[in-house]
């Protein structure tokens, strides 16, 4: 009785937090849109030439989200007409690997879901990566069941490695050492996989030449407004990687939702044991070989997002400090005139990717100035333009994503992500910045993990 009383409190708190949030994001937005329209803007030479050096720093990432949005929107058609001309029409052998490290509270979870996948030539490989919780019992008594049940007739060959704790990528490079499918898909253990998401992967793979595909990873947990905001943000994010199919260049091949030809991996010698983010590194490096990446938007994983600050910071600087590493790594495909590198990659990506970053250290004098401007002249229609296009852009995201019915509770958020975007921004200059320092000081970076509560159950769709 405690504990669910206890459990009730806390739902009711955090929506007590998101409407609280939702009410000042939107009286904060209301308030811009009156301002536009209730005020003259008052121009001097002095602040054209603000909103001048403005726009020019701004210019770079214009064109970009330019050509990528135009990009996206052809990336269906596009991804059509890639498939009814692939030669290749057999379905093959595929060998999903979950590797797991104290995973406990949702591994079960994560393995359901993937024996249940529909698709009819795979095996799962659980990789236990030295847990020290109940991961290896779970484990194996499922095993031990799932051997025996009658219902396991059709359903596929699980293998199990339980071994000292030696990172991720090493689980991963034993785990490729065993597995037998000609294609290897990868998902955490805290998880979810869509039925038919190794289908789609499999569908990517249109030519031999494709070596890596990007699944679609939504955050699950929902409640807290920690937990919307990341849903919005993975929502934005790879809705662009369809550009970046489109031009075979999606260089975040994310863990959490991966597929890679086997032989390619090996033959490029397996997951790299020295980069904290092997996933991304192994994308990039992919790309660097002359490889083809693309993006499967059908190709659902459900993952469970940080439900605390400080575990997102832990999370974001993992992310940030790898692919810092590989940017470093691989620093031969900035501006690269080797034709077999995508000159999307190399001229556009790569520079700007690093441009933002560098935009990002001092995003809060240009933030201030922008308000400094917009207060002091009142030409608010800057920022009306801005809040208006984000608007429709992620009411268009919603509406394209294969499970647009899932994100319908982000619609009531579109008017305010011109806001939430910014609560982004600052996760990721604290990760920009310890990552830097742990550059310059010469420091590593352990496993970084935070608290899970585990996905309940499979998301309504």
């Amino acid at each position: 009785m405690n504990r669910l009383r206890s459990y009730v409190h806390r739902k009711a708190w955090a929506h007590f937090q998101s409407a609280l949030f939702y009410v000042a994001f939107m009286s904060l937005t209301a308030t811009i849109f009156y301002l536009a329209a209730n005020y003259t803007s008052e121009q001097t030479e002095q602040y054209q030439v603000i909103r001048l050096v403005m726009f020019a720093i701004l210019y770079p990432l214009l064109v970009k989200i330019s050509i990528q949005l135009i990009a996206a929107l052809l990336y269906s058609p596009i991804e059509k007409v890639r498939y009814q001309r692939r030669v290749d029409k057999r379905l093959p052998r595929v060998s999903v690997v979950v590797p797991a490290w104290n995973e406990e509270v949702g591994i079960i979870k994560t393995i359901e879901s993937v024996v249940n996948a529909r698709y009819a030539n795979f095996e799962l490989i659980v990789v236990n990566d030295g847990s020290t919780d109940r991961t290896h019992e779970l484990v194996t008594h499922y095993i031990k069941q799932h051997n025996a049940s009658d219902k396991t007739k059709g359903h596929p060959l699980i293998k199990y490695l339980k071994l000292a704790n030696g990172g991720k990528a090493t689980a991963m490079n034993k785990a490729l050492s065993i597995a037998d499918g000609d294609i290897m898909i990868t998902i955490d253990a805290d998880s979810i996989m869509d039925p038919y998401a190794i289908r789609h992967f499999v569908d990517s793979f249109t030519d031999e030449k494709v070596a890596g595909v990007a699944g679609n990873v939504i955050v699950a947990n929902r409640n807290k407004p920690l937990e919307l905001l990341q849903q919005l943000e993975y929502l934005y994010g790879f809705f662009f990687k369809r550009a970046d199919s489109v031009f075979n260049s999606v260089y975040i091949i994310g863990g959490a939702a991966a597929a890679y030809r086997t032989e390619v991996i090996k033959e490029l010698g397996g997951f790299d044991e020295s980069i904290i983010t092997e996933d991304i590194e192994l994308s990039v490096r992919l790309l660097n070989a002359g490889y083809k990446t693309r993006y499967a938007a059908k190709s659902v994983v459900y993952t469970e997002g940080p439900s605390e600050w400080s575990g997102l910071c832990k999370q974001r600087l993992r992310w940030k400090f790898g692919r810092l590493q590989t940017f470093i790594k691989h620093k031969n495909l900035f501006f690269s005139p080797d034709k077999k590198h995508p000159m999307y990659l190399s001229w556009l990506l790569f520079p700007l990717a690093l441009y933002s970053e560098l935009l990002l250290l001092f995003e809060a004098v240009l933030v201030g100035f922008f308000f400094f401007y917009t207060i002091m002249t009142f030409d608010y229609l800057p920022m009306v333009f801005v809040i208006l296009f984000l608007t429709s852009l992620v009411s268009l995201q919603i509406a394209l994503d294969s499970k647009a019915r899932f994100h319908l509770n982000l619609l009531t958020l579109t008017p305010i992500a011109w806001v939430l975007f910014y609560a982004v921004d600052i996760v990721e200059l604290q990760a920009l910045v310890r990552s830097l320092k742990r550059m310059i000081t010469k420091q590593s970076l352990a496993w970084q993990k935070w608290n899970r509560a585990g996905i309940a159950s499979a998301p309504v769709q």
